[in-house]
């Protein structure tokens, strides 16, 4: 993930990233791929606490040097994307992990990259919880956005459309599926939720 995420480049072979050889790129040229072309996603979320959900979507176009207007108007683009748009003005410890998760997908996707890599993006979530956001990411796969992703779970692992299994750091396995093999969660109703509570 280090290498395909440009924070390392490779010591042997090659890896190119839109026609580009990664190990020929100077340290500001990586700094400008990750920031543009490479959207991370973490387990534990990484936002900034004090600032509300539209600045923390928007911190990679500041980065990126992009005019305030046009970074809002992105920022509020993919905050829409994963379904937060009353949430914009929220702070992280007002959401739920889902939706926390929600507007760290929302800040990978803020600059429309090449790759989202996300590293164990349901760590910190309930199974339930952790399905909605692996549906989501199946709906942004399908309509075009490339998803690594790293889990050690079965269960996640079954929305991929291309399985690599590795054992002490070699691959075991690797299988295509051709089809996203996991069915979607039932959704929460009114009567499931009353059933629910305790």
């Amino acid at each position: 993930m280090n290498v395909i995420g440009c924070l390392d480049v490779p010591t042997s072979g090659t890896y190119s990233l839109e026609g580009q050889m990664v190990a020929d790129m100077s340290e500001s040229q990586l700094a400008d791929i990750r920031n543009r072309q490479i959207g991370f996603v973490f387990q534990t979320f990484n936002l900034i606490p004090r600032s509300d959900i539209l600045h923390n979507v928007e911190l990679p176009l500041i980065y990126g040097g992009i005019p305030k207007a046009k970074r809002r108007e992105l920022a509020e683009r993919a905050i829409e994307r994963v379904g937060l748009t009353d949430r914009m003005k929220h702070k992280p410890n007002e959401l739920s992990g889902g939706q926390r998760q929600r507007v760290a997908i929302a800040r990978a996707l803020v600059f429309d990259p090449s790759i989202i890599l996300a590293d164990e993006p349901t760590g910190n979530l309930d199974s339930r919880t952790g399905d909605e956001i692996m549906v989501m990411l199946d709906e942004l796969h399908e309509a075009g956005q490339t998803i690594i992703l790293v889990t050690p779970e079965d269960y996640i692992a079954e929305h991929a459309l291309r399985t690599i299994k590795l054992k002490d750091v070699l691959i075991e396995s690797d299988v295509s599926h051709g089809k996203i093999r996991h069915a979607a969660p039932a959704p929460i109703t009114t009567e499931s939720a009353n059933r629910a509570t305790p």
